[in-house]
């Protein structure tokens, strides 16, 4: 299973997808650019969460929050006092991590640093760096990136990025609703960039400093709290599904009493299979009335929703469904990936990698490729991908052999390839490649539109 990071690391890279940020100096730890082929796909994420949260429901709508807001909003949510991990340092290369990452690990008595003697050998943790099984004790590690707003760098001028999207639609439930005259339930959505200063990212982009959230806040009655999370349980979970993830790879882990976050009356996560176990693709939770409380409190400002039909007051309670979009892309990638033989054109077999994503993820939808470079052959495969390139996002690719220029687009997703050549110049006839049947269609020009239309988004 480790073999499959590293092969998807290599590819991503190889293709444009993800590779690591800054690297002609030497790279940043946990930082990554996303090609041309990344950003595509990553837009496609964001554009088939959208779809599903916002544009086919008339019970949410779309927010774009600042990332940084006053920093008393923090206050208010218990950021600042208690968003931290516990840091641990190895005593002997100084490498530093969460203690909670290192299994086996039991916190020391104070005044006892390093002494775990008590602890079983079988379970000591060991460094991941060096070895050593000798530890600081814990210390509590803000994960929030602070920075100062103004010429001044003074505690008065402190800002924060923001550790998640979620706060921009607590404190802006009010003016949403009322503008919108929302009913509720209703949700408020949003999709943005989020900023911790993890202690230890790691494993491809899984876990980063800087990542981009979807998330969803739904307002609900008090009382119907529970029957509204179990809905967006299984309606989160479907969506994977839907875009093409084995269900097989997908599970959900309802959370334990005591690891409940201090605002969550319950919380499940979805979880997918990766390389390196079983981790979170997506969490959903029931936050109750806390946020909406806390800011009130913090404000003095009257955060409650009028319920006009039976003339009362109250805070609602909050159903967040949240998810990563990198985490999703990284687990769109990995449970696409495929090594398989494929026929050649001599009888024979070979192998061959594709990505197997879902139509409505694919970067590149159709790639459109001359048999030959001649000049005879060139202006008709260029008018065919004309047609095609306002419809779709496209890829004209004319270097190498066919059968090459078939496995490149294999290796980055295109569902489709049209291979314009010498006959079409005389029957108008193209040739449509489908990436995961391999069959061949011959169509006229003038049909190919509407084909592709019945089977892409």
């Amino acid at each position: 299973m480790a073999d499959l990071m590293d092969a998807l690391t290599s590819l991503a890279k190889r293709r444009g997808i993800v590779f690591p940020s800054s690297e002609i100096y030497g790279g940043l730890r946990s930082s990554w650019d996303y090609g041309p082929l990344g950003v595509e796909l990553k837009r496609n994420i964001r554009n088939a969460w959208w779809r599903t949260m916002v544009q086919l429901r008339d019970d949410i709508v779309g927010l774009e929050a600042a990332i940084m807001m006053s920093p008393r909003v923090w206050e208010a949510s218990g950021h600042v006092a208690g968003f931290s991990d516990p840091l641990v340092e190895c005593v002997n290369c100084h490498q530093r991590f969460r203690a909670d990452h290192l299994p086996g690990f039991h916190a020391p008595q104070s005044g006892h640093e390093e002494d775990q003697s008590t602890v079983d050998m079988a379970t000591k943790p060991r460094c991941p760096s060096c070895g050593n099984d000798r530890f600081t004790e814990p210390r509590s590690f803000n994960l929030m990136f602070k920075t100062y707003m103004g010429p001044v760098e003074e505690d008065a001028a402190t800002v924060y990025l923001r550790p998640e999207t979620a706060q921009g639609m607590f404190v802006d439930f009010q003016v949403v609703q009322q503008t919108n005259r929302l009913k509720i339930p209703f949700g408020i959505a949003q999709i943005g960039k989020s900023f911790r200063n993890e202690i230890t990212p790691g494993n491809f982009i899984f876990r980063t400093r800087e990542f981009e959230q979807m998330e969803m806040e739904y307002f609900v009655e008090p009382g119907a709290d529970e029957e509204w999370f179990e809905y967006w349980v299984n309606q989160r979970l479907q969506w994977y599904v839907d875009l093409g993830v084995r269900k097989d790879n997908l599970r959900l882990r309802p959370h334990d009493p005591d690891e409940l976050a201090h605002y969550a009356k319950a919380a499940t996560d979805i979880e997918y299979e990766f390389p390196f176990g079983w981790s979170e693709l997506e969490g959903i939770a029931n936050r109750t009335d806390f946020d909406l409380r806390q800011h009130q409190q913090f404000s003095g400002q009257d955060l409650s929703y009028y319920d006009q039909e039976n003339d009362r007051r109250y805070l609602p309670y909050v159903v967040e469904p949240a998810a990563g979009v990198d985490r999703a892309l990284l687990v769109f990638l990995l449970d696409a990936y495929r090594v398989e033989e494929a026929p050649t054109g001599s009888g024979g077999t070979e192998k061959r990698t594709v990505l197997a994503l879902h139509r409505e993820l694919a970067p590149i939808k159709v790639a459109v490729l001359p048999l030959s470079r001649q000049e005879s052959l060139v202006p008709e495969a260029r008018r065919v991908h004309d047609l095609l390139r306002g419809k779709w996002m496209t890829k004209y690719d004319d270097a190498g052999s066919i059968g090459r220029r078939y496995r490149r687009q294999d290796e980055v997703g295109t569902p489709y390839c049209v291979t314009v050549d010498f006959d079409t110049l005389t029957d108008r006839q193209v040739t449509v490649r489908d990436r995961d049947q391999m069959t061949q269609d011959r169509l006229p020009i003038d049909s190919l539109v509407g084909y592709l239309r019945e089977r892409l988004p």
